[in-house]
């Protein structure tokens, strides 16, 4: 480093959301770090600090930046990496490529490249002339196709060394459906998830005009400004499960759980099997889902070792009336299993009575699937500005599950519309 930069204080580069991200990478606890937030957040300048510092202090680190079009980059990332260098005070030590875009740190020839992963095969084409790629940060993540995508590309990116770090950075869609949102929707033992807005960042940073337009758009559109200067997942309007909350659900409060409901719904290939366990608050009117097995081609075997992990006292399990050879494989296993009604107008009476429920709480982290289905469960657009009639039946296997599991409940009172003849029947 040089004395220049030394002189520099954090304080002076990155707002203060993010000086705990800043500690926690300096410490090596987590690989992935993923950055939502609104516009002004200053997000993209954390990470890009971080990347040039990083590389500054380790010999052997290079870096690799993504926008998902390559034509982007000149304009988005690589600017905001050279306004970084500006602002460290180290424009003499590093110096800019065009042809292919590059930043080349002098001291040690450390290279910062840039690709577009529309072009996969130019992803898997990057030669150092020393080090391995340590950084890695996907700008505008949003942009990409889907966390296989991101995943690909890091296996072909991310090796020859024993510590990286990878940011994705992006403003979060409107919609819960989106794959951003589910994907991010949490932390987990390698992955710190954070949320910025432009409140965090010292205002003199931002301009008296930012602040100006983002207080006239709080006056005049108020969803609008929730979503593009808070970062809020805002909604289109089609979700089916807006009572939806996504959050831990401690082992102290599973101790506390005596109103347990469990249910399963059949699938093998396409469709998959799911199995949930579930808490239902009758006084609050809140169900807390917080077990689930969800596996494509699951075996009977399987299937039975999963229930018993979670089912150790053999309680009652609603399932799916559709497979009944199914339901005795599993009843010859030691599970007691009763096969859920079904019936005209059942599956919307059912989505109608978890719609009607004050919250739906979903740990993501325990039940990844089911807080992807239930988020992202929305109507189908008519094509004319509407939306069509009825609830999709795709994507909905915890939703059945947990339907089926709440067979009992759900058939206790007269919900909405429903005649009573339709009354606990599935």
């Amino acid at each position: 480093m040089t004395t220049s930069e030394t002189e520099i204080r954090l304080s002076d580069i990155i707002a203060p959301s993010f000086y705990d991200i800043h500690r926690d990478i300096k410490r090596g606890l987590h690989t992935h770090y993923a950055l939502g937030g609104g516009r002004g957040s200053c997000k993209s300048t954390f990470a890009s600090v971080e990347i040039i510092k990083g590389m500054m202090q380790d010999q052997n680190a290079n870096a690799i930046v993504f926008r998902k079009v390559a034509s982007t980059l000149a304009e988005s990332v690589l600017a905001q990496l050279q306004w970084s260098i500006h602002a460290l005070g180290v424009d003499h030590l590093w110096k800019t490529k065009q042809s292919p875009i590059m930043l080349i740190y002098k001291p040690t020839g450390q290279r910062i490249v840039f690709r577009g992963a529309d072009n996969p095969r130019k992803v898997k084409s990057v030669k150092l002339p020393r080090g391995y790629i340590k950084y890695a940060w996907y700008e505008e993540v949003d942009e990409f196709t889907g966390p296989d995508e991101l995943r690909t590309i890091n296996q072909s990116v991310l090796r020859g060394g024993d510590r990286f770090v990878v940011f994705y950075t992006f403003n979060p869609p409107k919609t819960a459906k989106s794959w951003v949102n589910t994907e991010f929707a949490f932390s987990d033992v390698d992955r710190l998830v954070h949320h910025s807005t432009y409140l965090d960042v010292p205002v003199e940073w931002l301009g008296e005009q930012f602040i100006a337009e983002a207080e006239r758009l709080k006056k005049t559109n108020n969803t609008a400004y929730r979503h593009e200067y808070l970062g809020e997942v805002t909604g289109t309007n089609a979700e089916i499960f807006p009572n939806v909350q996504l959050r831990t659900i401690s082992d102290d409060e599973l101790e506390m759980f005596d109103k347990v409901r469990r249910g399963l719904d059949w699938g093998y290939g396409a469709d998959p099997f799911a199995y949930v366990a579930l808490h239902f608050q009758r006084n609050t009117r809140t169900v807390f889902i917080y077990y689930e097995y969800y596996k494509h081609g699951a075996k009977f075997d399987s299937i039975s070792d999963a229930i018993k992990q979670e089912n150790k006292l053999r309680g009652v399990i609603h399932a799916e009336s559709a497979e009944p050879r199914s339901n005795d494989e599993l009843r010859l296993r030691g599970h007691i299993l009763q096969a859920v009604r079904k019936g005209a107008g059942s599956v919307e009476h059912g989505i109608k009575w978890l719609q009607d429920l004050d919250c739906i709480v979903i740990d993501p982290n325990r039940c990844p699937n089911a807080a992807r289905e239930f988020t992202g469960y929305e109507l189908e657009p008519d094509g004319k500005g509407g939306f069509r009639d009825g609830f999709p039946d795709k994507n909905n296997h915890t939703i059945d599950a947990v339907r089926y599991a709440l067979e009992d409940d759900i058939g206790r009172k007269k919900v909405g519309v429903m005649s009573k003849s339709k009354l606990g029947v599935y």
